[in-house]
Parts: C-alpha cells; sequence; structure tokens
C-alpha cells in the first residue's frame, strides 16, 4: 500500500427507497465483509460476501426476497461482480438460483464475462449452487399491491403508463388487473489493505415490468464498475442509470481527481429527481453514498 492509499473500506446499500428499517441488514452485510477481509479475502470477495447477506435476508429485492414478476409466478434476477484484478462477470434474467452474485462471482471464472437465461441455471446446478426458494408471503402481497397500482391512474413506475404494460405483455398467461415500484438493488464497494478494489451486485430486478427486462445491475458501466481508482455501485430506475452509463461515468470523475462526495452528487444530479437514484462508491482516499431518496445503507473503514 503505497502512501497515497488509505486502509480497507466497505460501503453496501440495500437500495435507494427501501425501507430504513433494512439499515440493519446492511451493517449485518458490511461486518460479513470485514470479516471476509481479515481472513484475507481479495476486495471483490469481500464485497460478495456482503451481497450474500442481503440476498439471503428475505427483505431486500434481491436473492431471497427477490420480486416477482408481472404475472405473479416467475421470479428473473440479475448480479454482477467486477474487480481491479480483472475479473468481471454478470447474470441475467436469472430463475431458480437461491445467490445470482455467487454465481456472476463463478461467470468471472468462465471464458465469459456473462451468462443469461437458462445456461443461467445449468451453470448454477453444475456448480452446486442452492435452488431459489420460491416467492415468500413479503412478495406476494407486494405483487397484489402493485398490480392494485397499474389498475390506477397513478404510475407503478416513474415516466411510464400503466397501459404500456397490457400493449406489450409477453408472458404466456393474460394479463389480470384487479406501494410504489420495486426497483431496488443491493450492492456492496470495498477496498482492501492492498488497495485492490472491488463491486458486487444483485437484484430481483423491477416491478412493474415485462418478462425478459434486463436492468442497469449486470450491466458494466451502468450499474457498476471498478477501476484501478475505486470501485461504484449505482441502484434506481435501471433505464435512466444505463442511459447515462452512471457507474462508468461517476468511475471517470474518481479518477479525473474530484472528491467522491462532489462526484456521487454530480451523479445523483444528472437523473431527472423523480427517479429514485443512489451511488456508492470507495476511491484510493474515501468512502461514501449519495442518494436522492432515502438509502439504507453501512460504511465502515479503517481507521
Amino acid at each position: 500500500m503505497n502512501d497515497q492509499q488509505q486502509g480497507w473500506a466497505i460501503v453496501v446499500h440495500g437500495g435507494v427507497g427501501a425501507s430504513m428499517d433494512y439499515q440493519d441488514g446492511c451493517e449485518h452485510a458490511a461486518r460479513r465483509a470485514l470479516e471476509r477481509l481479515d481472513e484475507g479475502a481479495e476486495a471483490v470477495d469481500a464485497a460478495v460476501s456482503a451481497v450474500v447477506c442481503m440476498e439471503e435476508d428475505g427483505r431486500f429485492n434481491a436473492g431471497k426476497g427477490a420480486a416477482l414478476s408481472l404475472d405473479g409466478a416467475t421470479v428473473e434476477m440479475d448480479a454482477s461482480i467486477m474487480d481491479t484484478r480483472g475479473r468481471l462477470g454478470a447474470v441475467a434474467c436469472v430463475r431458480n438460483v437461491k445467490n445470482p452474485v455467487l454465481l456472476a462471482r463463478s461467470v468471472a471464472d468462465t471464458p465469459h464475462c456473462m451468462l443469461a437465461g437458462e445456461g443461467c441455471e445449468r451453470l448454477a446446478r453444475a456448480l452446486g449452487l442452492s435452488a431459489h426458494p420460491g416467492p415468500g408471503a413479503r412478495q406476494l402481497e407486494d405483487h397484489r399491491k402493485m398490480l392494485q397500482a397499474l389498475s390506477g391512474a397513478m404510475p407503478a413506475m416513474p415516466g411510464v403508463g400503466n397501459r404500456e404494460f397490457a400493449r406489450f405483455w409477453n408472458y404466456n398467461t393474460p394479463l389480470d388487473l384487479p406501494l410504489g415500484a420495486a426497483c431496488d438493488t443491493v450492492g456492496a464497494v470495498v477496498r482492501d489493505s492492498e488497495g485492490h478494489f472491488g463491486v458486487a451486485g444483485s437484484t430481483g430486478g423491477s416491478a412493474p415490468s415485462l418478462l425478459g427486462r434486463v436492468g442497469d445491475t449486470p450491466i458494466v458501466g451502468a450499474g457498476f464498475y471498478a477501476g484501478p481508482a475505486g470501485a461504484v455501485a449505482a441502484t434506481g430506475i435501471g433505464e435512466q442509470i444505463i442511459r447515462h452509463l452512471l457507474a462508468r461515468t461517476v468511475y471517470q470523475w474518481l479518477a479525473d481527481g474530484v472528491p467522491l462526495q462532489q462526484a456521487l452528487q454530480r451523479g445523483v444530479d444528472l437523473v431527472d429527481r423523480k427517479f429514485a437514484l443512489g451511488l456508492i462508491a470507495v476511491s484510493r482516499l474515501e468512502a461514501g453514498s449519495c442518494s436522492n431518496r432515502p438509502m439504507p445503507h453501512a460504511a465502515m473503514s479503517e481507521r
């Protein structure tokens, strides 16, 4: 570690707009990441461990708690990892996998950077990863409320008319319409004591959404990025994050020497405030978060 590099740092988030009651889940995830660093794990694997904690929590829109798709039966998830040692792995439209972030970490060891759909599940089975337990009572209730919102006049997803989902419906079952849309992602960024950076993220996707929708979480440079200057993770409406390649944009500001908090605020300000948005990042000297809505998160660093 050189003179221009601080010690380890960890920042995790539980999704912009998620309940602040989930703060304890973020704190638990951050502690797990620190435990992994203390065990000698590299930055990316510490970040993955933090995300696994949130996937298994059940309250976050990831892993066990992933949101139901519009048909009320399908769960599609995305996840990603990246670090400064050249590792890059992402999965999209994952079904029946308990911890998509572990699958994304495994993809980084294959000849590829991203897998999608059926290939994800086949790889997960080959690797012995656990199957998804299926939706619980919370997801079923959230789905009921989301359908109720779609049948009303207020947009269930900011900036998108409710009728658009019926217009482009692409599920096998018919749309049967009888509080806010789920768009929360979980993520972690880590700087280890050797000065390497890692980022990991996982999401149950956006609700409402069409079948096969892929958000920003598995798109390198959009929902996540890591390089020699730091690591960045985004959360919010994926379609807005992708349009700005937000994580890479913020990363470049960090690389150019912009103070971390200023870079994060600038990134949040790029997107119209009507869209929920949050960012977390670590750089060589700093660590922090910024959002335009409440966002459960936790940060730890070496003093």
